[in-house]
């Protein structure tokens, strides 16, 4: 029987997440809006051995993550799309569904990507809310400073990843899953998360959420946004936003081996236009 208090303390996460109750649940939400597609339907059509071969392999140790299909999008950028095996798309539900409670609470209001209650409409909005506040309704001068990570999927450091999400998840049998994961996919040698995968959504963000504390509780900064890789700080002073550039190129180098986009770093009045979720 597993005690609520077991699941407080995140200990019993990998039995919450692996048993077949767990799994069958992964796959109706992994499923839904994509019944048409072929390869769930391939999936569909022998659902229980399927679910019950998952089941086996992860609770013998014998999982390991299928290889990729690679395509691309015009989303309107081009871009290089890694799809899983629908058996790994249901095992990335499954931890999704179990591991995002933990981090959710802790991350900051403005954070708006992937998120319930959220999203670019929620974002702009707040984004107009603080333009207003600092403009005084339009009847001074505001700057903002529009900042965006240089090929952020493609930069995630494995080992920064991985330390970050054992400071939450205490359960080191969910945790050999997880590592396996991201441990699938590399653009250089323990580098990179791939675009399509849902864990990359919630990995995207716990990682992010680094520079979030950091703007928010090291630097004070009050009006402050990101939308994945994209965020925005506003300041009534140019030069106090002129400043910010270099702390936050050094606390990303540091602590995330991360860079901010040379090419992409603007800092505009806020009357003449912000161009941000442009992604």
């Amino acid at each position: 029987m597993i005690h609520k208090n077991d699941v407080k303390n995140k200990k019993i996460l990998f039995d919450l997440a692996t048993c077949l109750e767990g799994l069958f649940s992964a796959w109706d939400g992994f499923k839904r809006g994509k019944e048409g597609r072929l390869d769930v339907q391939k999936f569909f059509l022998d659902l229980e051995r399927n679910i019950f071969d998952l089941y086996e392999k992860v609770k013998s140790g014998t999982y390991q993550h299928c290889a990729y299909t690679s395509f691309l999008v015009c989303d309107p950028k081009l871009r290089n799309i890694n799809k899983a095996e629908v058996v790994d798309r249901v095992m990335h539900h499954s931890i999704v569904k179990h591991i995002e409670p933990l981090f959710e609470k802790s991350f900051i209001f403005d954070s708006y990507s992937s998120r319930i209650g959220k999203g670019t409409h929620r974002g702009v909005e707040r984004l107009k809310s603080f333009c207003l506040k600092l403009t005084r309704n339009n009847t001074r001068t505001a700057w903002a400073l529009k900042c965006d990570v240089r090929k952020f999927f493609d930069s995630v450091d494995h080992d920064i990843l991985i330390s970050i999400l054992r400071d939450k998840i205490r359960d080191e049998k969910l945790m050999e899953i997880i590592e396996k994961i991201i441990r699938s996919y590399e653009t250089l040698p323990g580098k990179g998360i791939p675009l399509g995968n849902l864990t990359s959504q919630i990995f995207s963000n716990i990682y992010l959420d680094k520079l979030d504390q950091f703007m928010k509780r090291n630097l004070r900064t009050k009006y402050y946004l990101r939308y994945a890789d994209d965020f925005i700080i506003l300041d009534v002073e140019k030069e106090r936003l002129e400043k910010l550039v270099p702390i936050l190129n050094d606390f990303l180098e540091r602590d995330l081996k991360l860079q901010l986009h040379p090419n992409k770093l603007i800092i505009r009045k806020i009357h003449s236009g912000i161009d941000f979720w442009v992604i």
